[in-house]
């Protein structure tokens, strides 16, 4: 007989919910006035996507989000997490609104509504229109202005419904591996334009808090960061070091700015001779660092982090993420099928941080956390089970045991899908996905996590609903 865990208790009105990213589920890339964004063309260079695979079916949730809906309203959710695709509705990045893009996103936010699953709405999830990268992407501070004319444009039509918005995901996969390691879209392997990135994202975030407030006064608006941390590989002062390096390029270049009022001591000694940062501008970081409704946080693994000796290192890379790390699991540490250590404590740790070192913590959601399997998607998964049971047994503790307001967490993901760079191999939906024919089947984790919020009080997702305590900012 399986015995399956419990979940835990969670603080007074906790929001459970599930995600998705809209180039990763619906397809339907040349339909109704759709835009060209960055990952159709990056899709299609030469050995960039596992399989010369690309998002241009994917779920086909463009036309089944009816089914997306019922999926989640059987899960027994309070919210649902999914993104605007930015070239859906803004085909050239800016200029003219395509109103059946919009419409689109208007029937889907009118549908949980209806079933009482509350919306968080990700602007920006890397899906960028191609025309603009075509003059300069984020390397240019007018693409932070475009997006907060496109926040506008959405919040405008979707606020009168939609109360919880998130500016970009992850600014850090945007900016570095997409603009220094060449990893993901648009495939570029730089220094000074991914430092200029990673700035532009975070100057078109505040600016899209404001654009967001104006069109939309109830809003409460937040960014969601992934992050790992940095432990060191080994015993030695040099791993230590390695650490603190990786823990300023993946984490804290992007959480000092955005909660803590300025960019992290070191961050500029260690970019020094790749770029002179002259992208910076006087009152940027007052933009940046705008105060939060709430902050996401995306939690998958814990970095352990080997120093590269100098001597080792290729002289010739100079792009933003050549640091001189490696990352090394230590021997005994389980990973997942895409070998990222499974170490639950990570996320306990990682909140415990958030809260000792920012004293103006907003509410923080766990806007992302899953496990991916690689296989032929079978839906017996009991794996995915216990490492939903672990971490969010590590969130409840680290709740009760620091001062860090928990107010949420997001499954990654409700649905398999088109996981960029690695296509369609890795699985982390709670619904099995025939990609040939769309076919939903809801896996063991779905129905156990179904068993598991049926005995509670939903908090709702009405056009007004909010959770307990969550009235105001």
């Amino acid at each position: 007989m399986t015995i399956f865990p419990e979940l835990p208790e969670m603080p007074a009105g906790f929001v459970w919910g599930a995600a998705t990213a809209a180039y990763q589920i619906e397809g339907a890339v040349a339909e109704d006035g759709r835009g060209e964004s960055i990952w159709d063309v990056f899709c299609r260079r030469p050995g960039a996507v596992a399989g010369a695979e690309s998002g241009a079916v994917a779920c086909d949730s463009y036309h089944r989000w009816r089914d997306d809906v019922e999926l989640l309203a059987g899960l027994g959710v309070d919210a649902y997490r999914f993104s605007v695709a930015w070239p859906r509705v803004l085909p050239a990045g800016g200029g003219a609104i395509n109103q059946p893009g919009l419409d689109h996103y208007d029937r889907l936010v009118d549908a949980l509504c209806e079933r009482g699953i509350r919306p968080f709405v990700t602007l920006y999830h890397w899906d960028l229109p191609q025309a603009l990268e075509d003059r300069g992407g984020w390397r240019v501070r007018d693409t932070s202005e475009r997006f907060a004319d496109y926040a506008a444009v959405v919040a405008g039509r979707l606020g009168d419904r939609v109360r919880d918005w998130i500016t970009l995901n992850e600014p850090y996969c945007s900016a570095i591996v997409g603009y220094a390691e060449g990893r993901h879209a648009p495939g570029a392997t730089e220094g000074h334009g991914a430092l200029a990135a990673a700035h532009h994202l975070l100057v078109g975030h505040g600016q899209a808090v404001a654009a967001i407030r104006a069109a939309s006064p109830r809003a409460r608006v937040g960014i969601t960061l992934n992050l790992s941390p940095a432990v060191p590989a080994g015993d030695t002062e040099a791993d230590r070091a390695a650490a603190d390096r990786m823990d300023l390029l993946v984490n804290r270049q992007f959480t000092d700015p955005v909660l803590g009022g300025g960019y992290p001591a070191g961050l500029e000694q260690l970019f020094a001779g790749v770029s002179d940062l002259s992208f910076r501008r006087d009152g940027d970081l007052a933009l940046i660092g705008t105060p939060l409704d709430f902050l996401g946080v995306n939690y998958y693994y814990r970095i352990h982090a080997a120093d590269v000796p100098v001597e080792q290192r290729d002289p010739a890379l100079r792009s933003a993420s050549d640091i001189g790390v490696r990352p090394a699991p230590r021997d005994g540490v389980p990973t997942t099928d895409l070998g990222w250590p499974i170490e639950p404590w990570g996320l306990h740790d990682t909140l415990a941080e958030l809260a000792g070192r920012y004293p103006a913590l907003p509410p923080v959601y766990v806007t992302e956390n899953g496990v991916a399997q690689v296989s032929d998607g079978h839906t017996e998964d009991l794996d995915r089970i216990h490492f939903i049971a672990g971490h969010l047994a590590a969130a409840a503790r680290a709740a009760a045991e620091t001062t860090v307001d928990l107010r949420g967490y997001f499954y990654w993901s409700l649905l398999d899908n088109f996981e960029w760079a690695r296509g369609y191999a890795p699985r982390f939906g709670l619904v099995h996905v025939d990609y040939p024919t769309g076919t939903r089947t809801p896996r063991a984790s779905y129905r156990w996590l179904s068993e598991q919020l049926s005995g509670r009080t939903r908090i709702g997702g009405t056009p007004a609903g909010v959770g307990r305590g969550e009235e105001g900012r």
